[in-house]
């Protein structure tokens, strides 16, 4: 039922809003073709209006061709489905602080706009002169690397390697117990379709990485969040959420969390998933972000064995967004009919990409290159805290190492003001609001410190808070 929640724009006129609650539904799939619409009377009372804005609303739609009269029926959606919007799922954000617009503004902003709200690495901090060397390397090499499709598995010798670094992070998988594919969102969205089906509640944090959520509206879910603290999740928060919307699972980051740059402590990490086994939750960890740590925080997949938990993770974030290598570390009965769902999908992952990705990390490239990546984001994160405190921001927390840092503008100033007002001056912010699935995160900003250096960046900050 459609109710005065639905109200789209404050701008909008009383016939507007229900016209676009309506298309709205409509464009979300929540009505489907041939969907009966509530009575004149009854939308009226739902959302507060006059019958005549109803009736009005009704006979624009039928004009459009969007819905249909049926004499002595009803009203009725019209046509065949429309394709999916995900603009329309969820929270209806101002698109100048939505998390796919802000993704779509990322990648295709030209060279002189600076975008400290981005993801990912800037091109001088990535080893490419090591990646050309090996791509020579292989174009003299057997042609099966550049033209076969990859096992269902994935290349094995990378699937061994990844083995032996998961170790090191107290993960024991063997290769037998990773299937790679094309990125960490592959990983997850194969996930979900194994896992879910539309309608189903899963758990993320709040905040948590802006592009869970629209994966997970993609897959047509609902989406609860619970508070993340400086520890991990808030743990009385989790409980209380599995035990009143029994979700298919958890999504979190343990390590170097997206956004707010915290750990999980032992603590936390055992009450999870303690909690998780007692409601039968799955937990999903993404792992994306493991190689940043100079020491190895804890993992709920090193404490859970692989049972309860699954891992994903990638190497888009530290070697390149290019080369598109992720994988899926699971319990052995799982495995086959995920590789059975990824080779229904895509008939496997990138096998140029896994061949190179292994060797590079086989060749000392990628060792070397993390090492003096850590010295360089260190020194970044310590000048972007310095600034970022110099203008009256206040840090969520001091992270141990990585990109992230997650800050809260004085006075309660609104953060998607302030990524308004930037952008217009070349500078992509991103805003609490696309992290949160509620407003607690409205006032936050955050801040990839390796994209931080140019001083405008903060020249612009200052304009825009004084503007406020």
């Amino acid at each position: 039922m459609l109710d005065k929640t639905d109200r789209l724009s404050a701008g909008a006129t009383l016939v507007e809003t229900v016209m676009g609650a309506i298309v709205a539904r409509i464009d979300s799939r929540t009505l489907t073709p041939g969907a009966k619409l509530p009575s004149i009377r009854a939308l009226a009372a739902s959302m507060d209006v006059s019958k005549s804005t109803v009736v009005e609303a009704y006979d624009r739609l039928i004009a459009a061709g969007t819905i249909v009269s049926r004499r002595g029926s009803g009203f009725f959606v019209a046509g065949t489905t429309r394709p999916l919007s995900l603009a329309a799922i969820g929270p209806q954000l101002d698109r100048a602080v939505d998390p796919l617009w802000l993704t779509r503004q990322s990648l295709q902003a030209g060279p002189t706009v600076l975008k400290p709200g981005s993801g990912w690495l800037p091109s001088s901090l990535m080893p490419d002169a090591a990646v050309q060397k090996a791509l020579r390397q292989m174009a003299r090499e057997h042609a099966s690397a550049r033209v076969h499709y990859d096992t269902p598995l994935g290349f094995a010798p990378l699937r061994q390697q990844l083995a032996w670094r998961l170790g090191e992070r107290g993960v024991t998988a063997g290769a037998d117990q990773i299937m790679l594919t094309d990125s960490a969102s592959h990983a997850l969205d194969l996930l979900c379709r194994f896992l879910v089906e539309p309608g189903d509640t899963v758990l993320v944090d709040d905040p948590c990485y802006f592009n869970y959520h629209a994966l997970l509206r993609a897959h047509r879910l609902r989406v609860v969040g619970v508070p993340f603290t400086r520890d991990g999740p808030d743990v009385e928060a989790f409980g209380r959420a599995l035990l009143d919307h029994k979700p298919r699972f958890y999504l979190t980051n343990s390590g170097l969390h997206n956004p707010t740059g915290a750990s999980l402590s032992p603590a936390t990490a055992h009450r999870v998933l303690k909690l998780a086994e007692h409601h039968g939750t799955i937990v999903i960890e993404d792992d994306i972000f493991a190689d940043f740590e100079e020491e190895p925080s804890p993992r709920l997949a090193g404490f859970d064995g692989l049972d309860r938990v699954i891992q994903v993770g990638s190497f888009s974030k530290t070697m390149s967004a290019a080369i598109r290598c992720g994988y899926i570390a699971v319990r052995s009965d799982w495995l086959e009919p995920l590789v059975d769902l990824k080779l229904a999908m895509t008939l496997g992952n990138g096998h140029l990409a896994a061949v190179l990705m292994h060797r590079l990390l086989t060749d000392g490239t990628y060792h070397r290159h993390m090492d003096g990546l850590r010295a360089k984001l260190a020194a970044a994160m310590g000048e972007t805290l310095r600034r970022v405190r110099a203008l009256g921001l206040t840090p969520f927390i001091e992270p141990k190492a990585g990109v992230f840092l997650w800050a809260s503008l004085p006075n309660g100033l609104n953060a998607a003001d302030i990524a308004r007002y930037a952008l217009a001056r070349d500078v992509i912010f991103a805003p609490g609001d696309v992290f949160s699935v509620s407003d607690a995160s409205r006032s936050y900003l955050r801040f990839n410190v390796a994209n931080c250096a140019h001083p405008r960046i903060f020249e612009v900050l200052d304009e825009a808070m004084r503007q406020q």
